[in-house]
């Protein structure tokens, strides 16, 4: 009898302290603390392009990334260029102002990236020159939308 006495009372006390314990694993999101990486325009323009069918658009020229980009998808990076706008809600980092950008100017769709920032969308001029930082997401498949992003965007420099 004295046993199962030691016993029950080893067994709550045993329970009693490791509700006590505090939980030392959390789940934390690894980019949230890593170092950025720099990504450069120089870097973002190294990028070939392949003609390929779309269903949609016919002969259609897909982007081909090169494998240093490849091996930044969903890592944290920094990169700088000016602000420009593309509709009322919604901005793109550009390698050139505004009157230079692909789309109005000789330059390619490289030298643009999407940005979807973290929380709100702040209220940003034309042209404004940022650094920011957030997480990289290149695509290689949906032409109807960038080459390039940065999202969880972050601005920690503005001219």
């Amino acid at each position: 009898m004295l046993k199962k006495i030691i016993i029950v009372s080893y067994c709550a006390l045993a329970i009693l302290l490791m509700s006590f314990t505090p939980k030392t694993s959390t789940v934390v999101d690894k980019v949230e603390f890593q170092n950025p990486t720099e990504v450069t325009w120089k870097l973002l323009g190294q990028i070939d392009f392949i003609k390929k069918k779309n269903p949609h658009y016919g002969e259609v020229m897909y982007p081909m990334v090169n494998g240093t980009l490849k091996a930044l998808q969903g890592k944290k990076i920094k990169a700088s260029g000016f602000i420009v706008p593309i509709d009322s809600k919604s901005y793109a980092l550009s390698k050139n102002v505004f009157a230079q950008c692909f789309f109005c100017g000789n330059a390619g769709p490289e030298t643009i990236m999407g940005i979807k920032f973290k929380g709100s969308t702040p209220r940003l001029k034309t042209d404004t020159y940022v650094t920011m930082e957030g997480t990289f997401r290149y695509n290689a498949d949906d032409i109807d939308d960038w080459i390039y992003h940065i999202e969880n965007a972050v601005i920690t420099h503005q001219k």
